[in-house]
């Protein structure tokens, strides 16, 4: 801490910092002007800036200050680019420096737990690493601006149903593994200068107040020092919040809790100290924002949307192209139909918070008639209604103009209004009548493409068969009429990958039986194997795996080479464009544990590198591996842990797509004790240790002297009494030996005549 920060710090009185540990309003934190503290102003944005004309108005249903609405998190996720997220994280910077905002509330980086999840266009993968590689990026890009970057939902928030009272119930492993890795990443790869907690409870404590979560993890296992703040209404009980780690409660003022905070010093029921901590990340947070150079005037609005654009270009997924129908060749067309509103009234971005007012928008109809340029016939037909009633008339126009081209594109995807904060889905399919509309119309133009604006995985098993073309634009932005019109006609060639497993139906997904039950509780009973980790661990064969997407080039695989120099293990492969066309190719790298104490999914994305490459040109694609890729996280002992044995090093163009492989062994060394708790098994106290052994079988052999009923230890006997706890064991066995006695203080001596041989890490209970 700085000395100004320091006297600042002591000049204030108890009242004036309870005040700075809440917002003034819905959008700025307090200012004092008698100690020079200005107000510093934070405001939406995941994908661009929701800015109310007021910091009075939450703004969710009208329309805002314009932004550049770039694409939304399941569509930047699909670009697999890190270099793109930190460029538009500097842009967002720029604007937010324009707009007087000093933090933008973004990235969300939850996992997609499910499909269903409302909220799934916002973020970025059913990958921790792919999450974490991208957030990181971005808020480096943002906070290199001098704008702080809040990355959010810390933590558990997967659901939108009943999100504000849920509890997300998740085992250590699964939330270390899963739901808190990509945190991790940012945190140490991006330094936040804020991150914010969720609504939900954590395994029975809200996450506003979760000491485990909020200071163990957080602050004392990450070392991450800078503020915490709650979502919006997020704090449940203030003096359990700040004492461990919560700093900024918004909205404010909240003063009731002001005086709670100065009524709790004042009796001793809260230390000074907690709040000194607090009040100092939030002095420093508000210098960092203050003390860069003066805010931006303006940005230029064409060079944002220029990215916007690229951006929703790189974002497409080709999800398939059957006897190579695209891209579509003007010279070789004599007349196009474009069918379904949403080519003419374009659906680009997701509801709620993330809703951003846009700069400028392309309309799809509008930029493909700039790229045919009136050499060819154009034909629009409607299709289906806003509304999504089944209107025949529609459909038989459809059918009309199609019959008349030489190919159709139908433009369709989920209804305005149906993925958005607030509510979850209860299906993944098209509405019906847009189902209809492209049966109709492939029934009678074999030559027909489908382009898909949607915020997550959807089913398509009704009508996939007969359509040779699907495209994934999803909601791409104001730039993505541009970038689809580009991508149909090989202006832009399609390089995004999915960053979501596509199911085949809605049932294959692990977290189908569980997932949005509404009885105020979420049960992670899949555990690890979410996405891609379920479908390959369960044979299951998706619609699209993760990791898929088409180009217009081909890509070939060679030459693959494992170097591995103490902690760090090199791998490289060279990957050349075998096509006509420049490309870019995903290059995605996964491992597999042949062999762990712990199951472990069959593929672990563990990296990946997005390559540029011209026709006929090779390039090599690297990849740097730490012990810790190599490790699963051990709850027994409380650590990440990798095993010494075989790994297969995979490398490949989607999950389902790998091209080349090495099996390696690698030598991390003897694993660390585990150490022995209360209900350890009697086969645990076998392996555990020499001397574990040979203290339960001198116990053993004591308990046999005072009991009727002999306990005998070999392997038969093992196969029955090996996953017995010992302390039920000696409850079954020596109730004659017990008398007064609790077996649970013959456990604990037992445990402590092994400490005093060698200690251990002791076991959680």
């Amino acid at each position: 801490m700085s000395n100004a920060i320091a006297n600042l710090l002591s000049s204030l009185t108890l009242e004036e910092k309870a005040s700075l540990v809440a917002g003034a309003d819905m959008w700025k934190t307090q200012e004092i002007t008698r100690a020079g503290i200005p107000a510093i102003h934070m405001f939406d944005g995941t994908n661009g800036i929701r800015k109310p004309e007021s910091t009075q108005e939450m703004g969710l249903f009208a329309d805002n200050i314009p932004a550049t609405c770039f694409p939304t998190g399941v569509a930047l996720g699909s670009t697999w680019n890190v270099d793109l997220l930190h460029e538009i994280g500097i842009a967002l910077g720029h604007e937010s420096r324009s707009l007087d905002t000093q933090i933008l509330l973004g990235p969300g980086v939850n996992m997609k737990r499910s499909p269903l999840g409302g909220r799934n266009f916002e973020y970025y993968s059913e990958d921790p690493i792919l999450t974490g590689e991208l957030g990181a990026a971005m808020v480096n890009g943002l906070q290199s601006t001098g704008v702080g970057a809040s990355v959010k939902h810390f933590a558990g928030n997967n659901q939108e149903t009943e999100k504000m009272i849920s509890n997300s119930v998740v085992d250590e492993r699964t939330l270390r593994e899963i739901y808190l890795r990509a945190f991790e990443i940012i945190v140490k790869k991006a330094n936040p200068w804020t991150m914010m907690c969720s609504y939900n409870q954590l395994n029975g404590t809200y996450t506003s107040e979760h000491e485990h979560l909020l200071k163990d993890i957080l602050r004392d296992e990450w070392n991450y020092d800078g503020v915490l703040m709650s979502d919006w209404t997020a704090v449940y009980d203030r003096l359990k919040g700040i004492g461990v780690g919560l700093d900024l409660e918004m909205p404010g003022p909240a003063q009731y809790n002001a005086v709670r905070l100065v009524e709790a010093v004042r009796s001793g029921e809260l230390d000074i100290e907690v709040l000194n901590e607090s009040v100092r990340r939030i002095l420093i947070l508000i210098d960092r924002t203050t003390s860069a150079s003066p805010a931006d005037h303006g940005w230029n609005v064409e060079e944002h949307h220029a990215l916007a654009r690229r951006a929703a270009a790189e974002s497409i997924v080709l999800l398939k192209n059957e006897k190579k129908i695209l891209p579509l060749r003007v010279e070789h067309l004599k007349s196009l139909a474009i069918i379904g509103r949403k080519a003419k009234n374009p659906r680009y971005q997701g509801g709620g918070s993330a809703r951003v007012t846009p700069t400028m928008l392309d309309v799809p109809l509008d930029e493909i008639a700039k790229v045919i340029d009136g050499r060819a016939e154009l034909k629009f037909a409607e299709g289906y209604h806003d509304d999504n009633r089944v209107d025949d008339a529609l459909i038989q126009e459809s059918v009309r103009i199609a019959q008349e081209s030489d190919q159709a594109v139908i433009f369709v995807g989920q209804p305005e209004g149906t993925e958005s904060e607030g509510y979850d889905s209860d299906h993944i399919h098209l509405p019906p009548a847009q189902t209809k509309l492209i049966q109709a119309v492939s029934a009678v133009q074999p030559r027909c493409i489908v382009v898909l604006c949607n915020g997550t995985a959807l089913t398509m098993q009704e009508w996939i068969g007969q359509v040779p073309a699907v495209i994934e634009l999803w909601l791409a932005g104001q730039g993505s009429g541009s970038a689809i019109a580009k991508a149909l006609f090989g202006l832009a060639n399609p390089s995004g990958k999915l960053s979501e497993t596509f199911p085949v139906k809605l049932s294959d997904n692990p977290s189908y039986l569980t997932f949005g039950d509404g009885n105020h509780q979420a049960v992670y009973s899949e555990g690890i194997f979410t996405g891609y980790r379920y479908y390959d661990k369960k044979e299951i064969e998706p619609l699209f795996p993760f990791g898929h997407g088409l180009s217009y080039t081909t890509f070939e695989y060679k030459g693959m080479d494992v170097r591995t120099d103490g902690d760090v293990t090199t791998v490289q492969c060279e990957v050349q464009n075998t096509g006509e066309v420049y490309g870019k190719e995903v290059v995605q790298l996964y491992i597999h544990d042949e062999v762990s104490k712990l199951i472990r999914p069959l593929k672990e994305l563990k990296g990946f590198t997005k390559l540029s490459l011209q026709p006929g040109e090779t390039k090599t694609a690297t990849f740097t591996l730490e012990t810790r890729d190599f490790s699963y996280f051990d709850p027994k002992r409380k650590a990440w842990i990798a095993e010494t044995g075989f790994f297969t090093i995979m490398v490949g163009s989607s999950s389902r797509d790998i091209r080349l492989s090495t099996r390696v062994n690698m030598d991390f060394g003897p694993l660390p004790e585990a150490g022995l708790g209360k209900y350890s098994l009697v086969g645990e106290w076998m392996s555990f240790s020499p001397s574990s052994k040979r203290v339960l079988l001198q116990f053993i052999d004591g308990m046999n002297a005072q009991i009727t009923d002999k306990i005998h230890i070999d392997d038969k006997s093992m196969a029955f009494l090996g996953d017995f706890p010992l302390i039920k064991l000696i409850q079954l066995y020596g109730q004659e030996m017990l008398g007064e006695q609790s077996p649970d203080t013959i456990v604990q001596e037992l445990i402590a005549s092994v400490d005093k041989i060698q200690p251990r890490i002791p076991a959680e209970i």
